[in-house]
């Protein structure tokens, strides 16, 4: 008489950490989910302030031409990121080649050679920003780096990508002006003062 195998409980595979981000999305609606160095981050919803920043600077950007045949602007589209085998992140605001949809990877991400500038406007995980992003759009290769940092009433513009971050990183205070690089597509002037306003609370 042969004995039957004995099986113990079945366990399932345990997610990969795309799988694992996918399912916070969908159990924190409104949240912004990455991975960035292989960590999962997850941020809560921006306030009213951080999206009218984000429509202070499409202005400039739209008038300039850059949504049109060669570039488009955008805000929150995912960029894969070589940081690690399932790194991504969903920048602000960006500046793209017009044949992006080429150049989808996957989970909604696109490959970082597609992308011109990212964007970000610094809400409560603001280290976030100034700090893992600026290695992980470095090693990306993504020409442009523009911070409207919140916490410390500045602008950040980061150029010239290297192994471990940016080359060149200038920091412009209010009443300064801007003229971004012409790797964007087209001459681009911001105003700190109106973007830092912007994302203020208004009592």
């Amino acid at each position: 008489m042969s004995a039957a195998a004995v099986e113990g409980p079945h366990r399932p595979e345990p997610l990969t950490l795309l799988e694992h981000a996918n399912q916070l999305m969908e159990q924190h609606p409104g949240c912004r989910v990455e991975i960035i160095g292989g960590v999962i981050t997850v941020a809560p919803p921006p306030d009213y302030p951080h999206a009218r920043v984000l429509t202070k600077l499409m202005k400039p950007f739209l008038a300039a031409g850059l949504d049109g045949e060669e570039t488009e602007v955008a805000q929150g589209v995912g960029v894969w990121l070589p940081t690690g085998p399932e790194d991504y992140a969903i920048p602000d605001l960006v500046v793209v080649d017009a044949d992006i949809d080429e150049h989808l990877v996957g989970n909604n991400c696109y490959d970082p050679v597609a992308f011109r500038l990212v964007l970000e406007v610094t809400s409560n995980n603001y280290n976030n920003d100034l700090r893992n992003k600026v290695t992980a759009y470095a090693e990306a290769k993504i020409p442009v780096y523009l911070i409207v940092n919140r916490k410390h009433d500045r602008v950040h513009v980061l150029t010239d990508p290297v192994a471990e971050g940016y080359d060149t990183h200038r920091v412009h205070a209010r009443g300064e002006r801007i003229t971004l690089p012409d790797s964007v597509g087209a001459e681009v002037t911001l105003e700190v003062s109106t973007l830092l306003d912007a994302g203020q609370r208004r009592n």
